[in-house]
């Protein structure tokens, strides 16, 4: 039968609680373990990670390797950067995905000098494609898919971003069973249709069958796409453009910062400043207070003396009066039992 769950004084002492991570549920650790563990003998060479989180709005792809102090972000590249590209709808489908992969490893192999060595699969096929070490070039940057805690199923976008990657000449082993396409009864793969969901046409057909049969719902669904004027037919003409572009220029573009009139200036960045700076930024309350205290010092120097104020006139009252001494109780307590007494005897005159 069921046996009842003690959780008693002995079960508290002894709980040890998770990690924070995964308390907060961000982490599975029982894969983190296998993808960041490095062998003994290759000492303190890197194990390069390929990070991809999906969100509502978003894609990001991240190379990564683990270091006590935490992770070491080597590249990153994310899909709200593709309207760069010329994408700029459906920023989080599975075209999408292999675009961003592609941005990353198109980034990563240009900062390394790599990007003209390996050049990847330049035309989309959609099938099986594993890149090879070069022999007197450097090797292949290899690298393990981290899926974090997304449900590796067959046509998961986490692996339109590994292909993406893997196209645009990283070196990730992985296998053609979770790809749009792969039959799991038949244990067939059709590239033809991964392809497909590369260049968008799984989208593009949803949007024709909308069309035909429901043309409020795809009013409402393709909103944007209707903004920005993007037909079904031109969905695979604009990716294609993007993967030429991408391939063309992968490299991240910082934006110019905008001149911001600092009005409070935070505790870190207070540590670092000099009292010359201080003085310097104006309209602070760091300034504010230099010309205080400035103020104070002359007024000390006038008049250092001290001035002792007139004594206040006190009220006395119950709670500020002062308290009686032990044989003054005792007398007060003396005299009353002896008006007590008096009374009494009074009373019984009368």
């Amino acid at each position: 039968g069921f046996v009842k769950v003690v959780k008693n004084k002995a079960y508290f002492k002894r709980y040890q609680v998770k990690f924070r991570r995964r308390r907060e549920g961000k982490t599975d650790y029982y894969a983190r373990k296998r993808l960041v563990i490095q062998d003994k003998n290759k000492y303190n060479t890197p194990k390069y990670r390929m990070i991809v989180r999906v969100t509502n709005r978003d894609i990001i792809c991240q190379i990564a390797y683990a270091r006590i102090e935490g992770d070491m972000i080597v590249c990153a590249a994310y899909a709200h950067e593709l309207p760069k590209y010329g994408v700029k709808v459906g920023l989080t489908n599975y075209a999408a995905a292999y675009c961003t992969g592609l941005l990353l490893a198109r980034r990563l192999l240009n900062r390394f000098g790599m990007d003209k060595i390996y050049e990847g699969q330049v035309e989309v096929t959609g099938d099986e494609y594993n890149v090879e070490s070069i022999d007197g070039q450097p090797g292949a940057f290899t690298c393990y898919l981290d899926a974090g805690l997304a449900r590796t199923t067959t046509g998961n976008k986490v692996f339109g971003a590994l292909k993406g990657a893997v196209d645009g000449g990283l070196s990730i082993p992985h296998s053609t069973k979770r790809f749009p396409g792969y039959d799991s009864e038949s244990k067939e793969f059709n590239a033809e249709v991964h392809r497909k969901h590369i260049m968008g046409q799984n989208v593009a057909d949803y949007m024709r069958y909308l069309m035909e049969e429901d043309e409020d719902a795809y009013k409402k669904q393709f909103s944007q796409y209707i903004k920005n004027n993007v037909t079904p037919d031109m969905v695979k003409i604009l990716t294609k453009k993007a993967h030429a572009a991408i391939r063309e220029n992968p490299v991240y573009e910082k934006k110019p910062k905008k001149e911001v009139k600092k009005k409070r200036l935070s505790k870190v960045q207070t540590r670092s400043l000099t009292l010359h700076d201080v003085a310097e930024v104006k309209g602070t309350r760091f300034a504010k207070m230099e010309e205080m205290y400035k103020k104070a010092h002359a007024a000390i120097r006038e008049n250092p003396v001290y001035e002792k104020k007139p004594k206040k006139e006190v009220k006395k009252k119950r709670w500020n009066r002062p308290k009686m001494s032990l044989a003054q109780k005792k007398d007060r307590v003396a005299q009353k039992k002896a008006s007590f007494l008096r009374a009494q005897e009074r009373a019984a005159e009368s």
